[in-house]
């Protein structure tokens, strides 16, 4: 547990400093510890709540959030994260879909890495039914495995210029936020649940002040792209080692 709590600090410090919670990192450690899967959701967005919860404010504050960006991604995501927070799948369910979140969000986030230092000079308007659409299948996915779903909105809004990469990385912040609060309260909704993860109230602590630490201090230890990449990297590894485990 000290171990883990360590590197859970670590994590939420680096990714606090840049806007973000670790949602994937979280998952790809416990899914390393052999943390039982039943868990995995719960903790990995009480961590999200925890560490983007003060970026999130600051970035209100700074008025930095653009709403009408945000605003359809989160009537999409806001109903399925609970939805797919409060659906109980079978283990091997739950592993085939964490192989493929976890693959998918390494290879969107080595895309994102290639974005990040550019301005957009043109800015692309995305048709609002199909915002939604794509709000909807990250809220579902976020909450059946818990993510607060950035990683994959983050690339998107990258990808089809849909505003300026500041407004992009504050409305991100904000939607994991939002979505891991739906997510948890669909996960709380298995009487199993609640008393597992009371146990692993260190990492709680631990991420609360590795990202006050990040979030006040603004504490940069990499690169917004160099921690994308490495991040990348890393998921990218622990599905694979997911996908032959089951293979085998």
């Amino acid at each position: 547990m000290i171990i883990l709590s360590i590197l859970f600090f670590v994590t939420a410090l680096i990714y606090s400093s840049v806007g973000f919670g670790g949602g994937s990192t979280y998952l790809a450690i416990l899914l390393i510890w052999g943390v039982p899967y039943t868990i995995f959701p719960v903790i990995a967005l009480v961590c999200n709540i925890i560490v983007v919860s003060g970026n999130s404010i600051n970035f209100i504050r700074s008025k930095n959030i653009n709403f009408n960006l945000l605003f359809p991604y989160l009537v999409g995501s806001i109903p399925f994260a609970f939805i797919g927070g409060s659906i109980t799948i079978e283990k091997s369910l739950f592993e085939i879909l964490l192989f493929c979140v976890l693959l998918v969000a390494g290879i969107f986030l080595l895309i994102e890495s290639k974005s990040f230092n550019k301005e957009q000079i043109k800015i692309n308007k995305i048709p609002r039914l199909i915002s939604i659409s794509i709000g909807s299948i990250i809220g579902f996915l976020s909450g059946i495995v818990g993510i607060g779903g950035g990683i994959f909105l983050s690339p998107f809004l990258f990808l089809m210029k849909a505003g300026y990469p500041r407004h992009i990385t504050s409305s991100a912040s904000l939607f994991i936020l939002i979505n891991s609060i739906f997510g948890i309260v669909g996960q709380l909704t298995k009487d199993q649940v609640l008393d597992q993860v009371i146990t692993y109230w260190p990492l709680f602590l631990s991420v609360l002040i590795g990202g006050q630490i990040g979030s006040v201090l603004n504490i940069k230890f990499l690169s917004n792209k160099i921690l994308a990449l490495l991040t990348s990297f890393l998921v990218i590894f622990v599905a694979i080692r997911m996908g032959i485990k089951l293979i085998a």
